[in-house]
């Protein structure tokens, strides 16, 4: 079973509400600082630099998303596998599933990091990012791909950490390095006069101090999550098992991914100042999105143990406290944000202009959210269970197929950028719609007793 400990959360059994909220809040603040980090390459790039670096590094955000979310979707798959070896007392599958996610994510890393030399420039040519910002972008894109072994590996790490409850860990351990990232930001741009290479640079060097302070971590770890170099291995069938999970969450990450490149495509085509109000809204704005996400992925890890222990009944119950907690969070968020949204854009770009599109930009996505909270907690729900596959259709039914008719077809008879920002939370409400007749009909946690009976006669 989980060994208890400090930094272990005993999920099985007592109350829910409280646990899902220490589970969640530090997941958030670890959302919101890799947020408040990633923003402070691009609030020293427009300070130091100008608007064309600040627009050449916000570009960046979708087709970097677009890449790294199957892997990324891969580590949920480690963290519900993991998750549900722990509720069923499986020590070593659990060891199996942290040894082959490890390998895993430095190898798609590798990958990633070799590609990106090649595609770079293609990719902001098909971003239609203006001529002013064109090299830049292209710079920074190729950059931080050369990190991504140990981008990925963070990620993966982190997930492994979430499947025993502890998110504290992988948000101290961010703290550490995101406090190294800004300070190389000021002295590679400020103090070394570097441009975009600079901040990419940063990035990469506070992503290996993560993620080699978190192996080191399971290197020294006395529990089943312990990280033995005679174990490093890839065991297929464990990895059949992430992947069965972690590809179709993939997948849905990169629709999303994929309908939102196109959505800057055509914030692209209106002109610079707009691209740098969205840039900068998109960094205050996702910080309900960090608020919203991280109930998600704790409805996963909760229903991914309670379904290892055959807590069927549990699994439900915590659907709604999930619901109940995180709106009232997410409510929280929105209402501060929104009162302090104008001050924070500031912060990225003074210009009076860039603030106007970014507070448009910031009401219209608020209002998605609305929608993508319930969108986020009913996918990490069936999740836990290891139905991936049904949120992944109906994302790419529903998100990708609204939005391309939207950019494709509504913004042209009317390109204005208020138009185009309508696009979040129209899709968002229908795909929340979806799959949350999918997840009533599909019943997942009566097929799951329904199994548990079978395997008991």
């Amino acid at each position: 079973m989980i060994r208890k400990g400090s930094r272990n959360r005993d999920m099985l059994t007592g109350s829910m509400w409280d646990k899902l909220i220490l589970f969640a809040l530090p997941l958030a603040a670890t959302s919101i600082l890799q947020q408040v980090f990633n923003a402070a390459d691009v609030a020293v790039v427009g300070r130091f630099v100008g608007t064309s670096a600040q627009a050449a590094v916000g570009s960046n955000g979708p087709i970097v998303n677009l890449l790294i979310n199957l892997f990324v979707g891969m580590s949920l798959g480690t963290n519900v596998i993991i998750s549900q070896y722990l509720g069923a007392g499986n020590l070593e599958g659990v060891k199996k599933a942290v040894h082959t996610s490890i390998l895993v994510s430095i190898l798609g890393g590798l990958v990633l990091a070799v590609l990106g030399q090649f595609i770079s420039d293609p990719i902001v040519e098909v971003m239609d990012v203006p001529d002013d910002a064109k090299a830049m972008a292209a710079l920074y894109l190729r950059i931080y791909l050369m990190g991504m072994p140990v981008i990925l590996l963070y990620n993966f790490i982190s997930a492994i950490f979430r499947s025993r409850g502890d998110t504290k860990t992988p948000l101290l351990v961010l703290f550490l390095s995101g406090v190294i990232n800004v300070i190389l930001n000021i002295v590679f741009v400020a103090g070394l006069h570097m441009t975009v290479d600079g901040v990419a640079i940063a990035t990469v060097v506070s992503n290996l101090v993560s993620s080699a302070v978190l192996l080191g971590i399971l290197f020294r770890s006395r529990d089943a999550l312990r990280v033995e170099l005679r174990a490093m291995r890839i065991d297929l069938f464990t990895l059949k098992r992430i992947l069965r999970v972690g590809i179709p969450a993939g997948v849905q990450g990169m629709v999303f991914s994929l309908a939102n490149i196109t959505i800057q495509r055509a914030i692209n085509s209106l002109d610079t100042v707009v691209m740098a109000g969205s840039v900068a809204a998109n960094y205050v704005e996702s910080f309900t999105y960090s608020v919203l996400s991280s109930f998600g992925q704790a409805v996963t890890t909760f229903v991914g143990q309670n379904c290892g222990a055959g807590n069927y009944a549990r699994c439900r119950r915590s659907l709604g406290v999930t619901f109940l907690v995180g709106y009232s969070f997410f409510g929280v968020t929105v209402a501060l944000l929104l009162l302090f949204a104008t001050p924070l854009l500031r912060i990225f770009n003074p210009e009076p202009e860039v603030i106007r599109y970014g507070l448009i930009r910031i009401r219209w996505m608020f209002l998605g959210h609305v929608f993508s909270l319930a969108v986020e907690v009913l996918s990490g729900y069936m999740r836990g269970f290891g139905q991936s596959l049904i949120p992944a259709v109906c994302a790419l039914i529903f998100v990708c197929g609204i939005r391309f008719f939207w950019v494709f077809v509504v913004f042209p008879r009317n390109p204005t950028f208020s138009v185009l920002m309508a696009v979040y939370p129209v899709s968002l409400s229908i795909t929340a719609a979806v799959i949350g007749a999918a997840a009533l009909l599909t019943r997942p946690a009566a097929r799951g007793l329904k199994r548990l009976e079978e395997q008991a006669a």
